[in-house]
C-alpha cells in the first residue's frame, strides 16, 4: 500500500487484486493464446488453435489441488520480479501436443490409460514449457519488461511450492484444439507478484476517448463518499498467549506500555490508516492526526529514521 495516499484512496485501496476489476488481465492472457498458439504452429504440421476459458481469483492450494494426478507443472523464475508463477498442462494437452509435435494425423485412439508420463514426453513437456514461458515472457511485457525461465519442472503438486497453500492467486485456464482433441493450460500467479502492478492492470488500454456520463460519475462518488465506515483507535496492542488470555477474571488489572503521549493508531476495516495524538476537549477524548501509517503499523517517519 502506498504511504502517500489519502485517506478515502487507501481504503479503496486495500481490497486485494480482484480479476474483475483488471480488465488488463484478459488482455495478457488473450496474448498468451495467441502468441503461444503461434509458436506452437511453427513446430508442427497441424495448427493447433488456444483460446481462454476463464480468468479467476483462488487460493493456490485449491487450485494445486485440482490438478493433482492429472497434470504437469513448470515453476517459472522471474528475476526482475524476483518472484515464481506456475504454468501447467493437464495429460490431455500434453498427449494432443505430443502427437502434433510427432506428426500424428488424428486417426490413432487418444490416450486414456493413467500412467506415468514417458521419458519422451516429458521431454517434449519440456519443449512446450519454454515456447509457453517466452509467449507469457511476451504477453507480460503489456505491463513491465519481465523475462521468465523455467527453474524445475514437477509431476507432483506438492513439489510445486509457490508459498503457503492458502496464499490468494490469480488463476488462468486455456484450451487446446488440435486433431479434434483437447487439453488445457494453466497459469497460476501468486497475488503477490500482481499486487504492485494492479494499478496498471486496471487500466483500459483504448484509442477512444472516454465517453462517460460525468453526472452519473459526479453521482456514484458522492454515494459512495456516503458510505458509512467504522474507525478504530488501538492505543496499545500486547502479545499474549491463549492461556493467558483463559486466565482473565474479574479485577485483573492489565499493564499497558503505552503513555499519554504514545501514538494512537487509527485503523478501518483492520487496514492501519494513520497515527495520532491523544488528547482531551470538552470532556471527551480527541485524536490529533500526525502521520501516515504503512500496512506494518509504522508511521511515515518512522521509516525515515530507520532509513540509512
Amino acid at each position: 500500500m502506498n504511504a502517500h495516499m489519502n485517506g478515502p484512496e487507501r481504503l479503496l485501496d486495500s481490497g486485494g487484486v480482484a480479476v474483475d476489476r483488471l480488465p488488463m488481465l484478459n488482455v495478457i492472457f488473450d496474448r498468451l493464446a495467441s502468441t503461444f498458439a503461434e509458436s506452437l504452429r511453427q513446430l508442427s504440421a497441424t495448427p493447433p488453435y488456444i483460446s481462454v476459458s476463464f480468468i479467476r481469483n483462488d487460493r493456490i492450494g485449491d487450485t494445486l489441488e485440482q490438478y493433482e494426478s492429472t497434470a504437469i507443472v513448470a515453476v517459472l523464475y522471474s528475476p526482475e520480479l524476483d518472484a515464481r508463477i506456475l504454468m501447467g498442462f493437464d495429460r490431455d494437452f500434453l498427449f494432443s501436443m505430443v502427437d502434433v509435435l510427432l506428426g500424428a494425423d488424428g486417426t490413432e485412439p487418444p490416450h486414456e490409460e493413467d500412467r506415468a508420463f514417458s521419458n519422451i514426453e516429458l521431454r517434449l513437456a519440456k519443449v512446450l514449457f519454454v515456447e509457453g514461458a517466452q509467449s507469457f515472457q511476451s504477453a507480460f511485457s503489456a505491463i513491465v519488461p519481465v523475462t521468465f525461465r523455467i527453474e524445475r519442472i514437477e509431476t507432483r503438486m506438492d513439489f510445486a511450492v509457490l508459498g503457503r497453500r492458502n496464499n490468494p492467486a490469480v488463476v488462468g485456464s486455456l484450451l487446446l484444439q488440435a486433431l479434434g482433441r483437447g487439453g488445457e493450460l494453466f497459469v497460476l500467479i501468486p497475488q503477490s507478484v500482481l499486487t504492485p502492478f494492479r494499478h496498471a492492470l486496471a487500466r483500459v488500454t483504448s484509442s477512444e476517448p472516454s465517453s462517460g456520463d460525468q453526472k452519473w460519475a459526479r453521482q456514484f462518488q458522492t454515494e459512495v463518499q456516503r458510505s458509512a465506515v467504522t474507525v478504530n483507535a488501538i492505543l496499545e496492542e500486547l502479545p499474549m498467549t491463549l492461556a493467558d488470555v483463559a486466565a482473565f477474571k474479574v479485577g485483573d488489572v492489565i499493564e499497558l506500555n503505552a503513555t499519554p503521549r504514545s501514538m494512537v493508531r487509527l485503523d478501518c476495516n483492520r487496514q492501519p490508516l494513520f497515527h495520532c495524538l491523544l488528547g482531551q476537549a470538552d470532556g471527551a477524548y480527541t485524536l490529533q492526526v500526525e502521520a501516515t501509517a504503512t500496512p506494518d503499523g509504522m508511521s511515515v517517519l518512522d521509516v525515515v529514521q530507520t532509513l540509512p
